[in-house]
């Protein structure tokens, strides 16, 4: 792929998506250049027949078509073939100009919003300007005139979603992270059995159960042996 070097992609990351400009940016530069050879063919056309005045009117002609050819022409043609905005599962690239050579990269993980904005022609014609903020010192970025720029935001959060999973899976070693109780942490519904013990509660120290009388402690109605000796009888023998 031209515009970057290709070294700078890591083992695992792939381009997922190389843009130029729309092509609405070529619709001046190409009327431009109708223009001008019109203008410049209807000049020599009414240049002088002969003599010196014919050829300083050519050379005029010549250097002024030159001159907005390259303004009006070849530069908007170079801008819009040396800007690539590329998209990868780790970053976007963003790079322009060939003499004056300008490049970013926005690591996936450090963007924090991305928003698009079509006004009436944009929207005809398929385009519109692509934000991309990022927690940087940049902070936000514009690609204008970026083709279909609602699908470009949609498919950039799907990367950054898949950036995010693929750096956790990263982190627990190739894996998902634990989804089942932590330590420290029951799981809903348990109950320790120390604190809700089974049905059928066990005697407590001190509180016989019912029907099972301890020593020193008889039940009323039935007194014990040593009780009854102690007690003299209701009547002197006869």
């Amino acid at each position: 792929m031209g515009g970057y070097p290709e070294k700078l992609l890591a083992d695992d990351e792939k381009v997922v998506q190389h843009l130029h400009p729309h092509w609405i940016t070529l619709v001046a530069p190409t009327f431009w250049f109708i223009v001008i050879c019109g203008a410049a063919g209807v000049g020599i056309a009414y240049a002088p027949d002969h003599g010196t005045g014919r050829t300083i009117v050519l050379i005029l002609i010549i250097v002024a078509a030159v001159a907005l050819l390259s303004w009006l022409v070849v530069g908007p043609w170079v801008t819009w073939g040396s800007s690539h905005y590329v998209f990868t599962t780790h970053r976007v690239l963003i790079r322009r100009g060939i003499i004056k050579h300008t490049g970013r990269d926005i690591p996936l993980q450090r963007i924090t919003d991305v928003g698009f904005v079509q006004t009436l022609l944009d929207r005809i014609v398929n385009a519109g300007t692509l934000s991309i903020e990022s927690a940087s010192e940049h902070g936000q970025e514009t690609l204008e005139n970026v083709p279909r720029a609602d699908d470009q935001q949609q498919m950039l959060n799907r990367l950054i979603e898949e950036d995010g999973s693929r750096r956790s899976r990263e982190a627990y070693g190739g894996g998902y992270p634990p989804s089942g109780p932590q330590q420290g942490y029951p799981q809903q519904g348990y109950r320790p059995q120390q604190e809700y013990p089974q049905q059928g509660y066990p005697p407590q120290q001190g509180y016989p159960q019912q029907g099972h009388p301890q020593q020193g402690n008889p039940p009323q109605g039935y007194p014990t042996q040593e009780y009854t000796q102690q007690q003299p009888p209701p009547y002197p023998p006869q």
